[in-house]
């Protein structure tokens, strides 16, 4: 286990990162940028396969933006390190899949790293908000990314008048995958962790990027992409040793062994 403000431990394919700042768990400059190089990390080890990141204690998942740092100084446009603020929302090429275990509040940038994340568990006792328009700023990555989450006049009320939804609404809105005792949360985000890392590596990636990707184009333009091999992870999936296992392991009636090449 590491020390300083994110805690991280390995688990064989999977690392947990834990955002450990007394006494909310908020985000400065120092720790974005120390969440950067963590996520970063792990996107490039080929050890491993699936990150978990969830907040230390009972309360706080995260609340976001340090407004103590900044009031003393940090910058709201200062240098957030690789990955931009919490280190995933502008992390490119993270193609392995990320599990956010939201442990209590979850506001601001905090419900942006939440959002940053593929899957999310949350604590029976979990809130969500996102508070900025009460200190006269834009959730900007909120702003971007829960209008294609939930329904659209759900997530504008939420941007427009900041107010919190307990997690039994988040859950019903498609938030939050799924929603657990606060004691047992931990235990259910490791063993859906330990489930995905047994999955196929090349396969996660190929659908984080084109999830990514097709984003921004038309059904026929994404499909003549993926057919003609036009992606990077695509390509390197159709020619892997792990493409020919699967349908191998198929044809002999076995559990497929995943290599990652």
């Amino acid at each position: 286990m590491s020390e300083g403000p994110i805690k991280t431990r390995r688990d064989g394919h999977v690392l947990e990162v834990t955002l450990d700042r007394p006494k909310a768990n908020a985000i400065d400059l120092a720790t974005s940028r120390i969440m950067g190089d963590t996520f970063a990390a792990f996107r490039d080890d080929p050890e491993l396969r699936v990150c978990i990141v969830t907040g230390a204690g009972e309360k706080f998942f995260c609340p976001g933006w340090d407004l103590k740092a900044a009031a003393a100084g940090d910058e709201v446009d200062g240098d957030y390190g690789v990955g931009g603020f919490g280190g995933l929302q502008e992390l490119r090429g993270l193609n392995k899949p990320v599990i956010a275990a939201v442990n209590g509040i979850c506001c601001g940038g905090g419900l942006e790293l939440a959002l940053s994340a593929d899957i999310i568990l949350a604590a029976d006792h979990a809130s969500f908000a996102l508070p900025e328009i009460r200190s006269g700023t834009v959730a900007d990555a909120a702003t971007v990314k829960l209008p294609k989450r939930i329904p659209y006049h759900i997530a504008m009320e939420m941007l427009f008048t900041g107010r919190w939804i307990e997690v039994e609404e988040a859950a019903r809105w498609g938030l939050v995958n799924h929603v657990y005792p606060g004691a047992s949360l931990m235990d259910e985000a490791r063993k859906l962790a330990q489930h995905l890392a047994g999955g196929p590596p090349l396969v996660f990636a190929a659908i984080k990027e084109i999830v990514r990707e097709a984003e921004d184009m038309t059904f026929q333009d994404a499909m003549n992409r993926i057919t003609k091999r036009q992606f990077e992870t695509v390509d390197k999936l159709y020619s892997s040793e792990d493409n020919r296992e699967g349908y191998t392991a198929f044809a002999e009636g076995r559990d497929p062994v995943w290599k990652g090449r």
